[in-house]
C-alpha cells in the first residue's frame, strides 16, 4: 500500500446483516482484548476491521514523531509484492490527511481526492478507502485504512460506524497492551540491572562488566546496536567506543568521536538523555557511521549520560536501523534510568574494591611495623650481643665464625628493611609494574646465560622516588653489567645491590662478580654506554677490579627532589 492506501485480503464472500455485523464486531472486540502484546494487538485489529467491512485491504499506520508514520502494518498483499513495492509510507498523500484531520474519511474513489499522492510501482490498483483515527485515551494514537470493498460496492455509512466502533475497542486493547509491555520492561530493566549489580559485586572485571551493560540494555530496549563511549585517555575532547554490541559491531570498536558535534557527547556536556528519530538527518549528531561507514543503516538513536565516577562522565549510545520506530519517551527514560542505575552499581563496586584495596595497603603497614620494630631490633640487638662477645673469643677461627654470623645478621637486616620498603610501596606502581618488581625479572632472565642467579637486594623507596624514564635505563644497566659478567669475567658468583636512600636524592647500582678482573671487559663497548647512560643525568660510572679478585662496577645518578 503506498501513501494512499492499505492492505487486506480474503476471498469474496456475502454482505452480512446488522445482527451478524454486530455479532462479529463484539467477537472482535473481546479476540482484540485478550492480546498482550502490542504487535498482536496491532495486528489482529487490521485483520478484524478487514473482516467486518469486506475489505480487499487493511492496514495500521502509527503516528511518530514530526506527525509521520513510524509503523504501517499491512493485511491483504503477498509479502513478495511488499518486498517489491518498497519502502513503507510514511503519512503523505491520503494517509497524511487522516493524520492532519484525525476524523473518519470515506472516499469513493482515491484518485479524485485533491490529497492524492499515487501509488509506486509494483502497487494494486485501488479505488474505494475508509479511514479512521485510532485513540488511546486523548492521544491520537493512528490511523485504519481500508480499501476496495470487494463486490465493486463502496463502504457506506454502517462500515464506518462499524470500523469506528472497532477503533474506539483498539483503543482500549492498545492502551492495556502498552500498560502490559511498559511492566514486562521495567521488570526486564530491574532484572538486567540486578545481574550487572551482582557481576560488579562479584569482583567481574571492568570490561566484562561494561559488555554486560551493553548487551543488557540492548536486549531490554530491542535495540540494533548498543556503545559504551567512555573519556579518550589521550584526548579529552573525544569519546572512545569501549564496547560495541549488536549490527556492526565490529565495525565501531574503538572509534573516537568528538564530544562536540556528537549526540554521545552531547548527552555527557548535558548530562541529560538526548534522543533522535534520525540519526543521520539531525544537526546535533554525528553518526558512529561517519567513522567507520554503515552511516545509512541506523536512524532512530538516544544517548544517556554514564557518569563512571566524580571527575568522569562516558555515554551510553543505543540506535535502531532506519524504518523502525523511534525510541519513546518511556524507553528513553528507561534507558536513563538504567544508566544511572548502572553508574550507582559501578560507583559502590569501585568504592567497595577501593576499601579491600586500603585494608590490603593497610596489612601491608601493619606487617611492616612489626618487622621493623620487633625483628630487626632484635636481629640489631643479636649483633650488637655477639660484638661485644668477639673480644672475649680467645680462639681466632671461632671469633672469626661470630663475625661471619653479625655479617649474616646484617644482610639479613637489609634484606628485612628491603622487604619493608616493598610491602610499603606495593601500591605506587598503578601506572605499572615498578622496579621492585620488574628488576627480578631481569636478574632472572640473566641467570640464563651466566649458568647461576645472581644475588639482588634492593634498599629504599625505589618504587616512590625513581622517575619511569630512570627506571628504565636502570634495568638496561643491569642486564648490560650481567651480561659482561656472562661474557668476560668466568665468574661463579655476582651480587646486584640496587640502593635509594631515605632522602631519595640519589640511586646506586652496584654490580659486583668473583671473576678474573676488569682487563677482561674493557675492551667491550658496554661499559662507553652504561657511561652515557649515567652522564645523561649527570650521573657517573665507576669500574674496579677487587684485591681478593673480581669487578665491581658502581653506576650513580642523582634524582630529582620529591
Amino acid at each position: 500500500m503506498s501513501e494512499s492506501e492499505p492492505q487486506a485480503a480474503a476471498p469474496s464472500r456475502p454482505r452480512l446483516d446488522v445482527p451478524e455485523r454486530m455479532h462479529g464486531l463484539l467477537d472482535a472486540v473481546t479476540n482484540i482484548g485478550r492480546g498482550l502484546e502490542l504487535p498482536q494487538v496491532l495486528r489482529s485489529i487490521v485483520q478484524a476491521a478487514v473482516a467486518l467491512t469486506d475489505a480487499e485491504y487493511g492496514a495500521l499506520g502509527v503516528i511518530g514523531d514530526g506527525q509521520r508514520l513510524s509503523e504501517f502494518l499491512p493485511v491483504g498483499m503477498a509479502d513478495d509484492r511488499v518486498v517489491r513495492i518498497g519502502q513503507a509510507p510514511c503519512g503523505r498523500g491520503i494517509l497524511g490527511e487522516l493524520i492532519h484531520h484525525p476524523v473518519p474519511l470515506r472516499l469513493t474513489d482515491l484518485a479524485d481526492h485533491p490529497a492524492s499522492y499515487g501509488f509506486p510501482e509494483h502497487h494494486p490498483p485501488m479505488r474505494t478507502f475508509l479511514g479512521v483515527p485510532i485513540r488511546v485515551r486523548d492521544e491520537v494514537f493512528g490511523n485504519l485504512y481500508l480499501t476496495e470493498k470487494r463486490g465493486g460496492t463502496d463502504f457506506d455509512a454502517d462500515d464506518e460506524a462499524v470500523l469506528s466502533a472497532l477503533a474506539n475497542a483498539a483503543g482500549v486493547a492498545i492502551d492495556n497492551a502498552r500498560s502490559y509491555r511498559e511492566s514486562r520492561r521495567r521488570e526486564q530493566w530491574l532484572e538486567a540491572l540486578g545481574e550487572i549489580t551482582r557481576a560488579l559485586l562479584a569482583g567481574t572485571g571492568v570490561g566484562e562488566v561494561l559488555r554486560l551493560i551493553a548487551r543488557r540494555a540492548s536486549e531490554v530496549a530491542d535495540a540494533d546496536q548498543t556503545v559504551v563511549l567512555l573519556p579518550d585517555r589521550a584526548d579529552a575532547g573525544r569519546l572512545t567506543v569501549e564496547v560495541a554490541h549488536g549490527a556492526d559491531a565490529e565495525h565501531v570498536q574503538g572509534l573516537r568521536l568528538p564530544v562536540s558535534g556528537s549526540l554521545a557527547g552531547l548527552a555527557v556536556r548535558t548530562g541529560a538523555p538526548v534522543a533522535t528519530a534520525d540519526v543521520t538527518a539531525d544537526s546535533r549528531a554525528l553518526t558512529l557511521g561517519d567513522a567507520g561507514d554503515r552511516a545509512a543503516a541506523y536512524g532512530p538513536a538516544v544517548a544517556v549520560p554514564l557518569p563512571l565516577d566524580s571527575s568522569a562522565c562516558g555515554a551510553l549510545r543505543l540506535s535502531r536501523r532506519t524504518g523502525r520506530a523511534a525510541f519513546d519517551d518511556t524507553e528513553v527514560a528507561l534507558v536513563s534510568r538504567f544508566a544511572d542505575q548502572a553508574a550507582i552499581a559501578w560507583e559502590l563496586a569501585r568504592r567497595r574494591a577501593e576499601s579491600e584495596e586500603l585494608a590490603v595497603m593497610q596489612e601491608r603497614d601493619r606487617i611492616a611495623r612489626d618487622l621493623h620494630d620487633l625483628a630487626i631490633q632484635r636481629l640489631f640487638a643479636t649483633g650488637m650481643t655477639l660484638r661485644s662477645a668477639t673480644r672475649g673469643i680467645d680462639r681466632p677461627d671461632a671469633a672469626e665464625r661470630v663475625s661471619r654470623a653479625v655479617k649474616d645478621l646484617d644482610t639479613t637486616v637489609q634484606i628485612i628493611r628491603s622487604t619493608i620498603f616493598e610491602l610499603r610501596s606495593a601500591g605506587d606502581d598503578r601506572g605499572g609494574p615498578g622496579l621492585r618488581r620488574r628488576l627480578p625479572e631481569t636478574a632472572r632472565l640473566a641467570a640464563q646465560s651466566l649458568g647461576f642467579s645472581p644475588s639482588l637486594r634492593i634498599d629504599g623507596p625505589v618504587d616512590s622516588t625513581v622517575p619511569g624514564d630512570v627506571a628504565e635505563h636502570v634495568l638496561a644497566v643491569t642486564a648490560e653489567a650481567l651480561s659482561n659478567v656472562a661474557r668476560h669475567a668466568r665468574a661463579r658468583q655476582a651480587d646486584v645491590v640496587l640502593t635509594v636512600p631515605s632522602a631519595g636524592d640519589r640511586l646506586t647500582l652496584t654490580v659486583q662478580d668473583d671473576g678474573v678482573g676488569v682487563r677482561a671487559a674493557e675492551p667491550t663497548g658496554g661499559l662507553a654506554n652504561l657511561r652515557s647512560r649515567a652522564e645523561q643525568y649527570g650521573g657517573t660510572l665507576a669500574v674496579e677490579s677487587l684485591a681478593t679478585g673480581g669487578t665491581r662496577l658502581v653506576w650513580q645518578v642523582p634524582l630529582p627532589p620529591g
